[in-house]
């Protein structure tokens, strides 16, 4: 019985508020972990990379990520733990995001037809987003209204519509004026060409 208590007690000591941090890195249960001179000295792999917050990009949840940037380059992603939404968790499609930047096979180009063409051709993605953005530009410039026949202000155009992922086309849009309406988005409100660029045919 004495013995139970005396270990029960130090037990207790170690899984104290006081200790429980100190505990969980130098423990395995209630044995010290024979840490090497190495070990001792060992750092993260992220320990001098820069973090960016960011979202993951697959459905709308919203789940909030942690970016790790070094000499330029993602070396890892991880959940943020100060997201509100998820807390630092992420699903597994999450937490493969560094799978999706980090890719030997991701087209790094977009393929385009032109008008009447026939066959596909690669463009630079700084080519494309200047392409959509001014199609869109000029589309809206060309279509929008800004009242109804009744001459109430609606501020909106027929003429884009968009089919796209939960992330930024469904769920997120309505918030820069885009309204959902079966599979067609409605421009409603002024925004920034950009914002349906991975949308828009061009």
């Amino acid at each position: 019985m004495t013995v139970f208590a005396s270990v029960f007690g130090k037990l207790a000591q170690r899984l104290s508020p006081q200790h429980i941090s100190e505990t969980v890195h130098t423990h395995v249960g209630s044995v010290p972990n024979p840490l090497s001179e190495r070990s001792k000295h060992l750092k993260p792999r992220i320990h001098d990379a820069k973090m960016v917050k960011s979202v993951c990009p697959y459905c709308a949840v919203g789940c909030g990520q942690r970016v790790y940037v070094k000499d330029g380059k993602v070396i890892d992603i991880e959940g943020d733990y100060d997201s509100p939404i998820s807390n630092g968790c992420l699903c597994p499609k999450g937490g493969s995001s560094f799978q999706l930047d980090i890719n030997s096979r991701r087209w790094t180009t977009v393929k385009y037809r032109a008008p009447y063409g026939t066959a596909w051709e690669d463009k630079p993605l700084d080519w494309a987003l200047d392409r959509i953005a001014q199609l869109v530009y000029e589309t809206r410039e060309a279509t929008f209204h800004e009242t109804n026949e009744e001459g109430k202000p609606i501020n909106n155009t027929l003429a884009i519509g968009s089919l796209g992922g939960a992330t930024l086309d469904q769920e997120y849009l309505p918030q820069a004026g885009v309204q959902p309406h079966v599979c067609l988005r409605r421009l409603c409100r002024p925004i920034v060409p950009s914002v349906v660029c991975s949308v828009v045919c061009i």
